[in-house]
């Protein structure tokens, strides 16, 4: 995801509206790896700028996800995350605590059984225990 003050430029190149609010959520997504639910983001922004609606929050990762800024994921909690890092790369979720990390995988796995298969896409959400609650040892 590009800077806060880049993404001020693209969306009013795209003729979109730029408000105090879109600047705020601009810089609390940057660099943030912590895959937010619309939800943990608008509950976060409202401590910051009380008054910021959910709605504002949702246009507002709508818009970034059609211009490729960042991308939406469903990770089988319920809710669609939102990953401003657009590399190449799946996730691991954690059962016990929810945290969701990004995972890079350097090697194409082989498709055993589908002749003729060309893969254009993949999205694979490994499931376990992050390492803070294997060490706490606490399971559900």
């Amino acid at each position: 995801m590009r800077s806060p003050e880049d993404l001020t430029v693209a969306f009013r190149s795209a003729g979109l509206k730029v408000t105090p609010q879109r600047q705020l959520l601009f810089r609390l997504l940057h660099d943030n790896t912590t895959h937010p639910t619309a939800d943990a983001l608008h509950h976060v922004a409202s401590e910051l700028m009380p008054g910021i609606s959910l709605r504002t929050v949702y246009q507002t990762l709508t818009d970034l996800a059609e211009m490729g800024e960042l991308q939406s994921i469903e990770v089988g909690s319920g809710s669609m995350r939102f990953d401003p890092n657009v590399s190449d790369h799946h996730h691991a979720v954690c059962d016990q605590c929810g945290a969701v990390h990004d995972v890079y995988v350097t090697h194409a796995p082989e498709l055993h059984g589908l002749d003729s298969f060309s893969v254009s896409d993949a999205h694979i959400v490994y499931r376990g225990l992050c390492g803070l609650c294997s060490a706490t040892g606490s399971h559900r």
